[in-house]
């Protein structure tokens, strides 16, 4: 079983449609005990870093979901990738969750439209089991106006929309984060989320 944490997040309904259709078990919850005995766990994410980090405080889980990712599977979509990270500058400085050593910080190019909204390909770096039985090119769908700043030893895939964006990170073991929407991102986006059902096996 997934939980997938509610602390009001935006594609809360989203991802579990998904999940739904996809036939993976999940609940949605705020309780310490159902993400202590979940397989895996989930945090979605739009909107805003410091709004979003201070639902999250105000679900009481931070420690649960840092305790859960030093030893289960644990996906960040959007925002919730954002929100793996040390810190953010959106609106002021407000730290995040700290699992993914970066900060996240506006798109800093001035030739592109802010937000970067829509398809675009990733550019694959390392391998990794959430990329399991994809064929090239792969096509996800973006929607974000802020991007990760980290090491090229946690980026599995970056976009290029005017500079390099990472797409899909991780620390190395537990911890994944995806900018994009692999829920809205057709039959890639949908294996991505099988693959991650697979590593909570």
């Amino acid at each position: 079983m997934i939980a997938v944490i509610d602390y009001g997040a935006g594609n809360l309904f989203s991802v579990c449609n998904a999940l739904k259709y996809l036939n993976i078990a999940f609940e949605v919850t705020k309780d310490a005990d159902v993400i202590n005995r979940a397989d895996a766990v989930i945090l979605p994410g739009v909107g805003a870093f410091p709004a979003a980090m201070e639902s999250l405080h105000a679900t009481g889980l931070v420690d649960t979901i840092k305790e859960n990712a030093a030893k289960k599977p644990l996906l960040g979509i959007c925002l919730g990738m954002q929100m793996l990270f040390d810190r953010s500058d959106e609106n002021g400085d407000c730290d995040g969750l700290g699992l993914i050593a970066g900060e996240v910080h506006r798109i800093p190019s001035k030739r592109v439209i802010i937000p970067h909204m829509g398809w675009n390909e990733l550019v694959i770096t390392q391998d990794s089991p959430l990329l399991n039985h994809i064929e090239k090119p792969v096509f996800t769908y973006f929607v974000h106006s802020y991007q990760a700043f980290c090491d090229d030893r946690n980026i599995i895939a970056y976009c290029d929309y005017d500079g390099k964006i990472p797409a899909l990170v991780t620390d190395g073991k537990f911890v994944f984060g995806a900018q994009y929407h692999p829920e809205k991102s057709g039959e890639k986006g949908l294996q991505m989320l099988r693959n991650f059902e697979e590593l909570a096996k």
